[in-house]
């Protein structure tokens, strides 16, 4: 998931680094515990494998000239190891200060189109459908359709299942326990009801984004 979200924002523009996990933690709460550590060796697998591309680009000074630090200390040992090594790489051989500002490239664009389609066995996790209803604008139509009509069946599936163990266990439970799961199965068919009007608009519309 991490790779996809990475290839999403890279989608949309060139970022460096901590700019890229400044609009994880913004764009995508699910991601707000990315952590250099993870963000940085992920950019290295994506740009090895010919889906990024990184470029230089010279450090930028606030309006006092005081030069802006590169990325502010990560709080892990590995984080800053990774991003000191990222920094290093991106100095230019002249001396002038410099750091990477990471693009996606074709072959990244394809990648991202593949996995944002993908169905897998991931459907009923909550975060990996959010981070793909986050980008499901670039989802031809009927891919649109299919992504939310397999989380729909997801969802149909758990409440089954929730009302199912509430009726087996309801004279064993204490209110509040009772209370919890029916919170639950209330919560799931407002996803299912939103769903359903997701798919609604989708179908008038033609499968336009929107």
């Amino acid at each position: 998931m991490l790779e996809l979200a990475i290839l999403g924002l890279l989608k949309e523009q060139e970022l460096h680094g901590y700019e890229l996990k400044k609009r994880l933690t913004e764009a995508l709460g699910s991601f707000s515990s990315v952590s250099f550590g993870s963000l940085y060796p992920a950019l290295n697998r994506l740009e090895a494998a010919g889906a990024v591309k990184a470029v230089e680009a010279h450090e930028t000074r606030d309006a006092r000239g005081t030069r802006r630090p590169l990325a502010p200390m990560t709080g892990s040992l590995a984080g800053e190891a990774a991003a000191f090594r990222t920094r290093i790489s991106g100095k230019r051989q002249s001396g002038g200060r410099s750091r990477k500002v990471y693009g996606i490239t074709d072959r990244g664009e394809r990648l991202f189109e593949e996995l944002l389609a993908a169905d897998t066995a991931s459907g009923d996790d909550d975060r990996a459908f959010n981070l793909k209803l986050a980008f499901c604008r670039y989802l031809p139509p009927e891919a649109r359709i299919g992504l939310l009509e397999r989380r729909r069946a997801h969802l149909v599936e758990r409440l089954a299942r929730a009302r199912q163990s509430i009726r087996g266990s309801r004279e064993r439970m204490d209110t509040y326990t009772r209370s919890l799961m029916e919170h639950g199965t209330e919560a799931t068919e407002r996803d299912i009801s939103w769903l359903d009007s997701l798919i609604a608009d989708e179908r008038q519309q033609g499968g336009s984004p929107t």
